[in-house]
């Protein structure tokens, strides 16, 4: 255990050494065009946040950039993303209102987003990300107004309540099991007035796409609601239950877009293959490899030119 979290530390090192060549790299632009770049971060993760913003940047040429700051973002932070970000507006988590929805678990950063976009397509961006590459389908989805999401696995798909029921349970395994399959065992039992033929697929909420909607938060409120009747207020209140409802929101908006795996991945600790557009370092195996590093170190050399 000792040398594992020894071994991460020397990982992490070596990413960060190579992600602070971000630092000078010219500044993004900002356009107030209807597109806005969200994230949730603190000051842990500026660096990599830095990597993950402008390389997306880099390849969308446009919008503007937006922060939830967790409550850890110093007066220095929040200086380098004002040179950096063309001087971002910063919300604090403290002043987000998650009224009937818990508190917590990325939920503030989630119900944000659904308030920026009744005015804007709003892409959410986790800072452990990096895109490699061009990204057409993104800028498609954004032209089309449709929403997106990196997704869960490669088997991800857009499926009827009922039917995404059947699979959790076939494939839940014995004793107490994670929020999110606990939720979609449930599923066939979300009713929400005014939305039939409801659906949902696994996706990431690392990377997502929502197209404007004046709706704002109503969907999400009324899933909220009906899986803390389904499993309780303190499962539901679980770390996980903001991605299943970022999912489900997004599965049920229309022309829904589930990204293409084999360009938009998540690293589990294999190869990248050629003409992968993006990828999501997940924590399990985010520093093995040197892969993000390496992938750091490639971007910040991009934009350098």
């Amino acid at each position: 255990m000792v040398r594992d979290k020894l071994m991460r530390l020397l990982r992490e090192g070596h990413f960060l050494r190579a992600a602070r060549g971000i630092l000078h790299t010219p500044p993004i632009r900002a356009a107030d065009d209807g597109v806005i770049l969200f994230s949730m971060i603190g000051t842990k993760v500026l660096l990599p946040y830095l990597v993950a913003v402008k390389s997306l940047h880099a390849q969308l040429h446009c919008g503007r950039v937006v922060i939830l700051d967790d409550g850890t973002l110093t007066a220095g932070d929040k200086a380098v993303l004002a040179q950096h970000l063309d001087n971002p507006r910063v919300i604090p988590i403290a002043a987000v209102e998650t009224g009937p929805c818990p508190r917590g678990g990325t939920w503030e950063r989630l119900l944000t987003i659904l308030d920026l976009r009744r005015d804007a397509y709003v892409i959410q961006l986790d800072s452990d990300t990096v895109t490699l590459g061009p990204v057409p389908e993104i800028t498609a989805a954004i032209a089309a107004a449709r929403s997106f999401t990196l997704r869960g696995g490669t088997d991800a798909e857009l499926l009827p309540l009922p039917e995404v029921s059947a699979r959790a349970r076939a494939t839940a395994g014995p004793g107490r099991v994670h929020v999110q399959s606990a939720i979609e065992q449930a599923m066939e039992q979300v009713a929400i007035p005014g939305h039939p033929d409801l659906r949902y697929a696994r996706g990431c909420s690392g990377f997502a796409g929502f197209a404007p909607a004046a709706t704002g938060r109503d969907l999400a409120e009324a899933f909220s609601g009906d899986a803390e009747r389904l499993i309780g207020r303190q499962r539901w209140e679980e770390w996980g239950s903001e991605q299943v409802t970022s999912n489900f929101v997004i599965a049920n908006d229309p022309g829904a877009l589930l990204l293409p795996y084999d360009r938009y991945m998540n690293y589990w600790n294999e190869p990248i293959a050629s003409g992968t557009g993006f990828a999501h370092f997940v924590g399990t195996y985010r520093f093995h490899g040197g892969a993000y590093a390496a992938a750091a170190r490639q971007v910040i050399a991009q934009l350098k030119r």
